[in-house]
């Protein structure tokens, strides 16, 4: 299975976002990927206040991403926020594509580090998977990546892949962490792990916004099913297509069978 991870430093305005996602969408199926990964926040990037740039999954900015990716005839996974029904908004990954139309609200909200991302977003409740040609691929947001029980979660559920879009805040270590994350939740669900960051600012050649919202680091990763990093982009914009070898997933579920083999 060939992916795309678009690794974007998302504005505040939602139409220029859209403008980066149809881009890196277009230069990704022209490589041959058929998923499409975008980061957390894809929408509009963290910082800013989300209640005003909330909308429904069928509202102007999801349907917008609909059509690109039915016009490439790809799936795309993007972050969005919904609105909640308490007055806060949800952490929403889209996903869409031929055949394929799902969403995971982010279950594990960001309240570390300083940074209260409950006080604005409602959680998630619900696991989610989803089948791209004929590729179980389970669904992750972030912060979700601290715990190893979502990913045995999604190994249980058959998932041969997990997509973990970000925003990762910096910070001393954070960097390390991210990829010792990455390596580990690959290893707990015996799956290729597939986490797309937003790019650093700075890299980017925007400030850096203040007030310590996570505004990503880059470093953009492709875990194997034991561990090993396939491949990884630094801290600047940029896409990493990767084809991903499944046929290594059953092999790794069949030699450390951890998920059939734990207890709790």
């Amino acid at each position: 299975m060939r992916i795309a991870l678009v690794q974007i430093a998302a504005t505040t305005d939602p139409a220029e976002n859209l403008t980066l996602v149809a881009d890196g969408v277009a230069g990704a199926a022209a490589r041959g990927a058929r998923l499409v990964v975008f980061p957390e926040a894809t929408q509009c990037r963290f910082g800013v206040p989300l209640g005003p740039v909330a909308e429904p999954l069928d509202g102007p900015w999801a349907s917008r991403v609909r059509g690109i990716a039915a016009g490439a005839g790809v799936t795309v996974v993007a972050g969005m926020f919904t609105p909640a029904d308490d007055g806060r908004v949800r952490n929403t990954l889209l996903v869409t594509g031929p055949g394929v139309e799902e969403h995971y609200d982010k279950i594990h909200l960001f309240d570390a580090f300083g940074f209260a991302e409950s006080d604005t977003v409602a959680p998630g409740d619900r696991p989610v998977t989803v089948t791209v040609d004929g590729v179980t691929v389970g669904l992750a947001t972030c912060y979700d990546l601290r715990f190893a029980g979502l990913f045995q979660t999604l190994g249980d559920a058959g998932a041969q892949l997990v997509v973990v879009p970000a925003s990762w805040g910096a910070g001393p270590g954070k960097r390390e962490q991210w990829e010792l994350l990455v390596r580990a939740r690959a290893l707990d669900s015996t799956a290729c792990v597939a986490a797309c960051d937003q790019a650093d600012p700075e890299a980017a050649g925007r400030p850096v916004p203040g007030g310590g919202a996570p505004t990503g680091i880059g470093a953009s990763t492709v875990a194997g099913p034991t561990g090993s990093v396939v491949a990884a982009l630094d801290a600047a914009p940029g896409t990493l297509v990767v084809d991903l070898d499944l046929d290594a997933v059953t092999a790794a579920r069949r030699a450390i069978p951890v998920l059939a083999n734990r207890r709790y």
